[in-house]
């Protein structure tokens, strides 16, 4: 049977810390090429939901779990990681407690849009301008063509 060659599948969450001031979210350091501070998340495996997978990586990368709130949108440009064409769909979710760095991820930290990390993996820089749209004014960015 004819199988078709097609993208490859991840789920991310941005993770907001509820029981700190200004809900800061979770960013991991990659322990793996391309290396950077990333959103967490990772591949969907066969058999599983994207909402699962945005569960289980999150709590294989920093140890928390989450709860889904939104869909912050899908991101799928072919160059977006330069391993392999690779579509995310990127999720907001709520958490408490701290994060701990555990599976790829190499460290995690807490950060507002005011702290950010210089050197962001994959299109991260443009997830989290859609994000901070979303903090602003509690709507999903608009599509892009």
């Amino acid at each position: 049977m004819y199988k078709p060659v097609t993208p490859l599948l991840a789920a991310d969450t941005l993770i907001e810390l509820i029981d700190l001031p200004e809900r800061p979210f979770v960013l991991i350091e990659r322990a793996n090429p391309p290396y950077g501070w990333a959103i967490p998340g990772g591949f969907v495996d066969v058999g599983e939901t994207l909402e699962h997978a945005a569960i289980r990586e999150a709590k294989e990368e920093i140890c928390l779990d989450v709860s889904l709130i939104a869909l912050l949108g899908m991101y799928s440009a072919p160059t977006r990681d330069p391993r392999n064409h690779t579509v995310t769909a990127v999720y907001i979710a709520e958490a408490k407690g701290l994060p701990s760095a555990a599976d790829d991820a190499k460290n995690c930290g807490v950060f507002t849009f005011d702290t950010l990390p210089e050197l962001l993996a994959f299109d991260h820089a443009q997830v989290l301008k859609d994000y901070q749209y979303y903090r602003q004014t509690g709507m999903v960015p608009p599509l892009r063509g």
